[in-house]
């Protein structure tokens, strides 16, 4: 059994694989036809233009509903784990909102372009990594409260790393990003595709950008922490029969059900 093969281990790796490739994919289609530059343009502008509009927004929304799954699992294992732990269950309670909140952001992202619906995409950025970053620290939390019975000190040490590459992003975006629209470089800037190294405002524009990137890949660095946790967990569904035919209301099968017993018992 290869590695990947082993419990639900699959599930991050795929988050991972299929979200990276969504960023690659859709910026060498954007690179080739030549829709914006090839030294580091924003993700959201290789997700842009048609047709590599549509590759982005598809595969993103596959990445939501991986990244939904990848959480929930997670969200069950530490159940399972620290079934009499009240602090650590709500706190478990918490991230999957906090999750499933950042994957409605990744969703808004593929589904509202940058530069059609500028506000509702930068909505979806906001709950994609504003929201997602809190998932990590308080997921962060949960690997130190588990430690080290449940989990080693070095899981807690990774993920804790990581949180703070991420953090660290963010700011730089943020800070870069104020400066570069705050109106000194001109405006409309949302609308630009390409740079010229010469013009004004392409400095901050750089560093927003490769904050951007590094910000997405710190995201996918955290999911590649549950690989060897989901490797020890697996899910069933268990199926219960609601009737003895597929036409019977629920109801009638609790009344026939009732009556059987009531008959046994006399």
């Amino acid at each position: 059994m290869w590695w990947f093969q082993q419990g639900l281990s699959f599930l991050p790796v795929a988050l991972v694989v299929w979200s990276a490739a969504s960023f690659v994919f859709s910026y060498i289609t954007a690179i080739v036809l030549h829709h914006v530059d090839p030294l580091v343009p924003y993700i959201s502008d290789t997700g842009t233009i048609p047709p590599e509009r549509c590759l982005f927004g598809i595969m993103l929304n596959v990445s939501t509903f991986l990244g939904m799954a990848t959480m929930y699992v997670r969200y069950k294992q530490v159940s399972a784990l620290s079934p009499e732990k009240p602090r650590i269950l709500r706190l478990n309670k918490l991230s999957l909102t906090l999750g499933w909140m950042s994957c409605f952001g990744l969703c808004i992202i593929a589904n509202f372009q940058k530069c059609i619906l500028y506000y509702i995409h930068v909505l979806g950025a906001c709950l994609t990594f504003g929201v997602g970053s809190i998932y990590m620290l308080v997921q962060t939390i949960l690997s130190y409260l588990m430690q080290p019975e449940l989990h080693s000190k070095d899981i807690f040490w990774a993920r804790l790393a990581v949180f703070l590459w991420s953090s660290s992003s963010i700011l730089s975006m943020f800070v870069s990003s104020v400066v570069l629209y705050s109106g000194l470089y001109g405006q409309n800037l949302v609308q630009k595709l390409h740079w010229d190294p010469q013009e004004r405002g392409y400095t901050p524009h750089i560093i927003s950008t490769v904050s951007e990137w590094s910000l997405a890949f710190s995201f996918l660095s955290f999911f590649l922490t549950y690989i060897r946790d989901f490797q020890k967990i697996s899910l069933r569904a268990v199926v219960s029969l609601q009737g003895q035919t597929l036409h019977e209301s629920p109801g009638s099968f609790r009344t026939e059900e009732q009556a059987l017993l009531t008959a046994g018992s006399i």
